[in-house]
């Protein structure tokens, strides 16, 4: 029985991808994660014609020294002051410089410094989903969207990779737009995780490597990051989901103007507030989600 988890553990760090991520600035206490979505079509999962890649989703990870592990939802279009690039959206910092800009522009944003960067591109979503047979997912209104390929009645139904992905990527016709997404990627990675710790699949051998393989190689991390650090990511987002410690940071505006178009300005500008309540682990579910006005 010892032999097969640590199989599973190397194995899973050999399929691994790797990239040079993280900066060199101080610790700051506890652990922080970074959990990213690429936009790329590199991987042949949407092929709509567009080029080069934009970090389509961003999850902030953190575990306070006192164990309190919140998981929040950067919006994509949150105006920053990068420190290379001036003023920009938040998603335009991977595609100017890579995935190290935009761990530098989150650690200059939020002042929490990333301790582990996880990427996935839109292709990993459907094949980890199709690893497990499908989750099960929930949206209380009509949707057919052409751009997401999402169509979906009201109500539960069980989605496969395809369907899970189109699911995360809808936003135009959700009247929430970026944020209502957040949302909904935040449901497919609780029903992710839900799935792969039930009996049916830990107790299967066969479903266990099947779903490690998938998951390894769908994922791409730091270089000082190994697949136990991605265990402690899962458990830690899973912590705040039980905690309903998941979501926005407090939003001062919906609509503020910068040169490359409408952005989404924190409160405050960076919210300072409620980032050093993350780095305490003082956070309530009444700080997440707010917006001003």
């Amino acid at each position: 029985m010892i032999g097969w988890p640590a199989f599973l553990v190397w194995d899973a760090n050999q399929h691994l991808g790797r990239v040079d991520a993280l900066t060199t600035n101080a610790d700051t206490p506890g652990t922080t994660y970074l959990l990213v979505g690429s936009d790329s079509r590199a991987d042949g999962a949407v092929a709509d014609g567009t080029e080069g890649a934009r970090a389509d989703s961003i999850l902030l990870i953190n575990v306070a020294p006192n164990s309190q592990a919140t998981a929040i939802s950067l919006p994509r279009d949150t105006y920053v002051s990068d420190p290379d690039y001036g003023d920009i959206k938040l998603n335009a910092a991977y595609s100017l410089g890579g995935p190290n800009q935009l761990v530098a522009t989150v650690e200059s944003l939020t002042g929490l410094t990333v301790d582990h960067y996880v990427e996935i591109g839109m292709g990993g979503v459907g094949t980890i989903v199709d690893a497990l047979g499908g989750i099960n997912l929930c949206l209380d209104m009509d949707v057919n969207d052409e751009l997401s390929e999402l169509n979906w009645q009201a109500g539960c139904h069980d989605a496969d990779g395809r369907t899970a992905l189109a699911f995360s990527r809808m936003r135009y016709s959700d009247p929430l737009g970026d944020i209502g997404r957040a949302e909904r990627q935040r449901q497919v990675i609780t029903k992710t995780i839900g799935t792969a710790l039930s009996p049916n699949v830990l107790l299967n051998p066969v479903a266990t490597l099947r779903v490690e393989r998938a998951g390894a190689s769908s994922l791409t991390a730091d270089k000082s990051a190994y697949s136990t650090d991605i265990a402690r990511l899962v458990w830690a987002f899973k912590s705040a989901s039980d905690a309903q410690l998941m979501g926005a940071p407090p939003i001062e505006s919906m609509g503020f103007e910068i040169g490359s178009g409408s952005a989404v300005l924190l409160r405050d500008t960076t919210a300072p507030e409620f980032f050093a309540k993350v780095a305490r682990g003082q956070i309530t579910p009444g700080d997440l989600n707010q917006l001003d006005g």
